[in-house]
């Protein structure tokens, strides 16, 4: 008889599951891919960086700004009386009399001598009439500036520019006199600026510096003295009146008819 060829089921089974297991083991081989990680590259912080060069810059100016200013006042800050250009200087000495008669000052006006025993209001004050001088020069005796002008060399605009460096500010005033030869004339005790121009830098330096200056060289007599004199501010004694007594008064001395003192500097 002949043999049956039917494959034997075993060995049909095997070669199966040899191959099925090829295939699985195939894949399991290979194993899982994993997914590629996201690569963040760092974003550098522009807005801050841009921000903090600006607020640089910004404190550096205001830094700059802030020198330059105080360069320029300290380049303007007067320390002594031969740096405001073209000053006199005079030689008027502490205790002069105190006088009802009219003097005859050798200045015009006048930076010191006998004066009158009642003083002009010199609490920022600004008159509008020429003051009696020798009430003028006692004002300048307890450390004010007098401040005078011509009122037909000087416009409304300017007399409002003086004005500006007297009004509240203790130990100044001001007033028109007649005849002055420049149009602005700028007094202490022992000291005397004339200038052309009401813009003048130097009106400035010269109230600046020797209101109540008692460090200076020629100054004032009478340090500590009040300029209040509230009743001369309300009715003030004008030039060519005579005498008159207002206010608070120290006691009258001698009685000279002339005044004058050596001049220590020229401009």
């Amino acid at each position: 008889m002949a043999k049956d060829r039917t494959p034997v089921a075993g060995k049909g089974s095997t070669a199966r599951k040899g191959t099925a297991g090829k295939g699985a083991a195939g894949t399991r081989g290979q194993g899982r891919t994993r997914p590629v990680p996201n690569v963040v590259t760092p974003q550098r912080p522009w807005g801050l960086i841009v921000a903090a060069v600006v607020v640089a810059v910004f404190a550096a100016a205001v830094l700059t700004y802030a020198v330059v200013k105080v360069n320029k006042a300290n380049a303007d800050k007067v320390t002594s009386v031969d740096q405001i250009d073209g000053i006199k200087s005079y030689g008027y000495a502490a205790g002069q009399e105190h006088v009802v008669t009219d003097v005859d000052y050798k200045e015009s006006p006048p930076v010191g001598g006998p004066h009158d025993p009642n003083w002009a209001d010199c609490t920022g004050t600004v008159y509008d009439v020429d003051i009696r001088h020798e009430n003028a020069v006692h004002g300048l005796e307890h450390g004010a500036v007098w401040i005078t002008y011509n009122p037909d060399k000087v416009s409304a605009s300017d007399i409002a520019t003086l004005a500006k460096l007297v009004t509240n500010h203790n130990y100044r005033m001001m007033s028109p006199y007649a005849g002055l030869d420049s149009p602005i004339s700028l007094q202490s005790w022992n000291h005397q600026l004339k200038v052309d121009s009401a813009g003048d830098v130097r009106i400035k330096k010269f109230a600046d510096f020797l209101t109540t200056n008692a460090d200076v060289d020629g100054h004032y007599p009478e340090v500590g003295a009040s300029c209040e004199n509230p009743a001369f501010a309300a009715h003030p004694v004008v030039e060519g009146q005579g005498s008159t007594p207002t206010g608070p008064t120290d006691a009258a001395t001698s009685a000279p008819t002339s005044a004058g003192a050596t001049e220590t500097s020229a401009p």
